[in-house]
């Protein structure tokens, strides 16, 4: 059995071969090792003492590099029988490897028995997640899912890696069609549940902006409690029609919220506003991350703190100390001019957001360099078109679109616009159109590689 207390302090509990045989069902091909000090799927990463699972997939078969694997670790789960003993490794047999690891996380979190916070939404995930994490951490060990391993791999991955003193886990949920929410639930079990907001996003598996909310709510199945934007009128409108029988606690801006923020100042860079925890408990804060949409994030964070009775004091400080998220919402200054770095990812809503924050601090000039918003689907068009328009009414002065899909928003653009098709080509037109104190936001697609406009021109 995992036993937390046969490990060192911040060691990761160690797995036993009946640990793993349990969780998975496995048939033992070789025994050499008895246990196991963590998971890996990336031969090149492992490391000595490491059971490698042998993924595979429509485009790759982790069973190509067992050998490399093996050369490192201490064993294997593979899902061809051919392979036979292997001289001082272990080598288990499953049907299913990607099953198998989902099915050695849950068993873990169901062994190790922290509580979870599941955080889900169209867009602000990753942020409120390590919001959330900063905050308990005030207070508690936090284990969280590193980067953007949110999916039916990555979280399961991440929960492999619990360690014995860790007293509660975040974890960020990620979905691209129905019923991947419901199949990461049911992995990680999660007690709490954040939702952020529903958008369209990925609406090329989604279909809808209902499936799309339906699929995020799957979390409600699962969790006891759920904490919800409370101005997302569209999602309160489906935890209502779901009829959830959790507790459901509401933060936000302009309706009635358990948490909420009042006396909002935005600045150049960062904002000040009363966060009101309780009817009892009000302070000011100053976080240092732009945007109203990172407020709803802060509130939604400071939300689960109360829950977890962070004292007020640090969940104060944990905000104001807040720096951000790499790629998303950066600020920087280059040859006097101001840049905003929103280039990890782009839908329309979070397209929207950084265009409203770029306009809403102009001082002279404002530039928008945009890649395509992806996987929309039958909305794509649409999509696009309403960017173009909104620039348009937002008044920014040169308008930089990339890729076939921004060039529809750029004809909806009435203004300096140029059409491009790779994020190197804007970044050497951009340099030869910026003069100092102008103010330029640079976003797109993760696949559009939209952090090229900088990097491949200094």
């Amino acid at each position: 059995m995992i036993c937390p207390e046969c490990t060192e302090r911040g060691a990761m509990a160690i797995l036993s071969i009946e640990d793993i045989l349990t969780a998975t069902k496995g048939k033992m091909i070789c025994r050499n090792q008895d246990s196991f000090t963590g998971i890996s799927i990336d031969s090149r990463k492992i490391l000595k003492g490491e059971l490698f699972v042998a993924l595979k997939g429509s485009r790759f078969d982790g069973h190509v590099f067992l050998q490399d694997a093996l050369e490192k670790g201490s064993g294997a789960i593979v899902s061809h029988q051919a392979i036979g003993p292997v001289d001082d490794k272990t080598i288990i047999y499953v049907g299913d490897t990607l099953k198998a690891l989902q099915d050695i996380a849950h068993y873990i979190r169901l062994t190790m028995g922290m509580p979870i916070v599941a955080v889900t939404g169209s867009n602000g995930k990753t942020t409120t997640k390590e919001l959330i994490s900063s905050i308990l951490a005030t207070q508690y060990k936090v284990m969280k899912n590193t980067g953007n391993l949110n999916n039916h791999i990555g979280l399961p991955l991440s929960l492999t890696g619990i360690q014995a003193d860790d007293e509660v886990i975040v974890l960020e949920m990620g979905a691209s069609a129905p019923g991947e929410i419901k199949t990461l639930c049911d992995i990680a079990v999660p007690e709490y549940g954040v939702l952020t907001n529903i958008s369209p996003a990925h609406l090329e598996g989604f279909g809808d902006i209902g499936t799309v909310r339906n699929t995020k709510l799957e979390m409600l199945d699962t969790v006891g409690t759920a904490i919800v934007n409370a101005d997302d009128l569209f999602m309160m409108e489906g935890i209502q029609l779901s009829n959830y029988k959790g507790k459901i606690i509401r933060y936000g801006i302009k309706n009635p919220a358990d948490v909420r923020a009042s006396d909002i100042r935005l600045h150049e860079k960062g904002s000040s506003f009363s966060l009101h925890i309780s009817e009892h408990t009000s302070l000011e804060v100053n976080p240092k991350i732009s945007g109203i949409f990172n407020i709803y994030n802060l509130l939604a964070a400071a939300a689960v703190g109360s829950i977890f009775h962070i004292d007020a004091m640090n969940i104060r400080d944990a905000i104001d100390s807040f720096t951000g998220v790499p790629m998303r919402l950066e600020f920087q200054e280059l040859e006097g001019i101001r840049i905003i770095s929103d280039v990890y990812n782009a839908n329309p809503a979070s397209a929207a957001e950084a265009l409203k924050e770029l306009a809403r601090i102009r001082k002279e000039r404002i530039i928008a360099v945009l890649g395509d918003m992806l996987e929309l689907g039958s909305y794509e068009e649409e999509a696009h078109r309403k960017i173009g328009k909104l620039i348009s009414e937002l008044g920014v002065d040169i308008f930089i679109a990339v890729g076939p899909r921004m060039s529809i928003a750029a004809s909806e653009f009435h203004g300096e616009v140029y059409t491009l098709e790779t994020a190197a080509e804007a970044g050497k037109l951009l340099r030869g159109l910026w003069k100092k104190g102008d103010t330029v936001l640079i976003k797109g697609s993760r696949s559009m590689n939209m952090e090229r406009v900088l990097a491949d021109g200094q």
